[in-house]
């Protein structure tokens, strides 16, 4: 057995194999090109003294830290055999090939975990265990987690909460001793899901400081955690949230984790977005470019009236959309949102030669189509719900949310029946997308695990048969936006709001996970449907630039300004997504809370795209000079507004944007700035910067 060192882009992780268990050593900045006497000096550098009152040998951070090692913290392995715990696990052997695997067992022999520790090139640490019951009997799980160790300096968390059309929220709170737990019940991650779990140097920022976090990628019940332990130690971790009986492994059964994703940077959290964009483009490839969409939902809602959906065909056409969706409405007897929900045929009576003439209508106009559904759920008040009542997940008398109950796909034969019935409309009708929605928690106990694990199989079995269909994750807009569906789904819908001062805050967090071309931004209606909020057609149309653009808004009423102004953002946008879809984000830390500043950078910085917005009112009558970050110290510059016409309340603009432009090197436009217009609140200007 041997020190094993992981190292890519920056980062490295030690991990010693000589010992009774495995230990990780560091896990961090990268510690350079060590040789096998250097890496086992080093695991010898940091064995810790031994403190009065404790074990009489070194306590070190274990693989998998138990009370078997002298860890009183958070146990990686939790469960029972008749009543008897789990045993402390012990190293067996440690191999280093494509990636890092870890042998461990109980002294016992009754139970083996082997651990993957995979360091991508772009710096993206991937961790999880198999857990395998070698014993007589069964084993009870009650959890398995990936720990690990972060240092002293981490010593302030943020992660993520929030509500239906507030989601990704950023809270801080310093780490002390004891535990920071975030816990998802809801079946799926949830409007309030901590979503990434970050720990840096306090007062950490976009641009500034080292960080550490990790991600479950997993789109059931889980837990996420931070721990400080007066002994010394701090740790990240994360695993499935398993009910009580949920995970039961007979003689030679095993259980698998989550991937914890984990990724280190030391140039704040715009270094994990580069990261784990890069990572994540390389293992979900989107068919680029990314299609303008319009979705009927705001449009026209359970209205589906021929005549106005074949006005709103012509008029997405002429705008230059790409792909039209038909939202909700579209089944046998939907006619609002209480009834209908696994009866997925076309409605005969709306539809009465099916979704043909309009199907045609699209693909005429050169549109893609997409269509709206909702396997996992069903109406009491359905067919399906009278043909199968034993289908339904949880008891009869169990509460409705938005009206509706939950379809147990564990049951093969629901799961055959949405599977055969997604397939029957993909094959008769041209569609290439589809929005799938998820409206509500399952609130069903110990039913998470089962019913992620067959959506997941639902989802795989539906991509392998109609391999050209895109997916759209949606769950009441962002309640499902996780690493592990995205394996499966190619867009996630951000949230249902499309506020735009809304959505700047939701976009700029969930961006740090998930690249902007898999996150959908709708243009809205001037007055917001769900906050009621009014918003000039700049700001929005600004917002919904940075991500997979789209409209959700009846443009058969928009005036002839207004639809030459969207024409007019869709060309831009359609000129700019090369760069917005594959370039590296960037955000400012702002020095005025009401003023962001973000943008697209190209990997080999030759132009960029940056977005100034005003979500407030500046505290200062003349804002300092906005920075524009991420390009070439070396390299000149020019800068140039465009976009659409902004409101600023100022007698002249500053020199620069009267002249239409500016040229500098990148060092003065990062280190500088310029000065920039007086926005009024609610309003975006729009930037490109061009090498010369």
């Amino acid at each position: 057995m041997t020190v094993h060192h992981l190292r890519a882009a920056g980062s490295s992780l030690v991990l010693d194999a000589r010992g009774v268990a495995a230990s990780i050593v560091h896990w961090g900045s990268d510690l350079g090109d060590l040789d096998g006497t250097a890496l086992a000096a080093l695991a010898d550098a940091v064995v810790p003294a031994v403190p009065p009152s404790s074990l009489d040998v070194p306590l070190r951070f274990a693989l998998l830290p138990g009370l078997a090692e002298g860890w009183s913290g958070r146990p990686a392995l939790a469960g029972h055999r008749q009543g008897r715990p789990a045993g402390g696990l012990r190293l067996v052997g440690a191999d280093l090939q494509d990636f890092l695997t870890v042998r461990s067992a109980t002294p016992e022999g009754d139970l083996e975990v082997l651990t993957e520790l995979d360091l991508s090139s772009q710096g993206v640490l991937r961790v999880r265990h198999r857990l395998t019951n070698t014993g007589p009997g069964d084993f009870h799980l009650a959890g398995l987690d990936v720990r690990l160790p972060i240092p002293q300096d981490a010593a302030e968390l943020l992660d993520f909460t929030g509500l239906w059309c507030h989601e990704r929220q950023p809270q801080r709170t310093p780490l002390g001793h004891g535990m920071w737990s975030r816990e998802s019940r809801h079946g799926r991650p949830g409007h309030d899901d901590a979503f990434l779990l970050m720990a840096g140097e306090p007062g950490f920022g976009f641009r500034h400081g080292r960080v550490w976090a990790v991600h479950l990628a997993w789109s059931g019940d889980k837990s996420v955690h931070a721990e400080r332990s007066a002994l010394g130690y701090g740790a990240l971790g994360a695993g499935e949230l398993l009910a009580p009986g949920e995970i039961t492994l007979a003689e030679g059964g095993s259980y698998e984790t989550p991937w914890l994703v984990a990724v280190f940077s030391d140039t704040g959290i715009d270094g994990l977005s580069d990261r784990l964009h890069p990572w994540i483009r390389s293992r979900n490839a989107l068919r680029l470019p990314r299609p303008v969409v319009l979705n009927t939902w705001e449009a026209v809602y359970f209205n589906q009236d021929h005549a106005v959906l074949n006005e709103l065909v012509d008029a997405a056409a002429a705008a230059g959309v790409e792909r039209f969706v038909l939202d909700d409405g579209w089944f046998t007897g939907r006619r609002d949102d209480r009834r209908a929900l696994g009866d997925w045929y076309v409605d005969a009576e709306t539809w009465p030669d099916g979704l043909h003439p309009l199907v045609q209508r699209v693909r005429g106009a050169g549109m893609e189509f997409g269509l709206w559904v909702e396997p996992e759920m069903i109406s009491p008040e359905s067919a399906l719900a009278a043909a199968h009542p034993e289908w339904i997940l949880g008891g009869p008398d169990a509460p409705t949310w938005r009206w509706q109950r939950v379809l147990d796909l564990g049951d093969p034969g629901a799961f055959a029946y949405i599977r055969d019935r997604l397939a029957d409309l993909l094959t008769e009708y041209d569609i290439a997308f589809l929005k799938w929605d998820h409206n509500r928690d399952l609130l069903v106990p110990g039913s998470s695990h089962r019913q992620t694990t067959a959506v997941y199989r639902l989802l795989a079995e539906l991509k392998t048969a109609f391999p050209h269909v895109e997916i759209e994750s949606c769950a009441s807009g962002g309640a499902r936006i996780d690493l592990g569906i995205l394996e499966l789904v190619d867009r996630f819908w951000t949230s249902d709001t499309n506020d735009p001062l809304d959505r700047q805050a939701i976009q700029r967090w969930t961006s740090v996970l998930v690249p902007p071309e898999y996150l959908g931004g709708h243009l809205g209606d001037a007055t917001a449907h769900v906050t009621g909020r009014t918003s000039a057609l700049g700001f929005r149309l600004a917002t919904a630039l940075f991500g997979s653009a789209g409209i959700e808004w009846n443009l058969t009423v928009a005036n002839d300004a207004e639809k030459q102004l969207i024409a007019d953002w869709i060309g831009e946008y359609k000129r700019l997504r090369p760069l917005l879809h594959t370039g590296a984000v960037v955000r400012a830390d702002p020095a005025d809370p009401a003023l962001r500043l973000h943008g697209v950078v190209a990997q080999d910085r030759s132009q960029a795209v940056y977005a100034l917005v005003a979500t407030g009112t500046p505290r200062s009558a003349l804002p300092p000079p906005v920075r524009f970050p991420g390009l070439d110290p070396v390299r000149s510059y020019t800068v140039r507004p465009i976009g659409a016409p902004y409101k600023a309340v100022q007698d002249a603009p500053p020199p620069w944007l009267a002249d239409g432009g500016i040229t500098l090197p990148g060092r003065v436009l990062a280190e500088v700035g310029l000065t920039v217009p007086l926005l009024a609140p609610e309003q975006a200007a729009l930037f490109t910067v061009d090498a010369v």
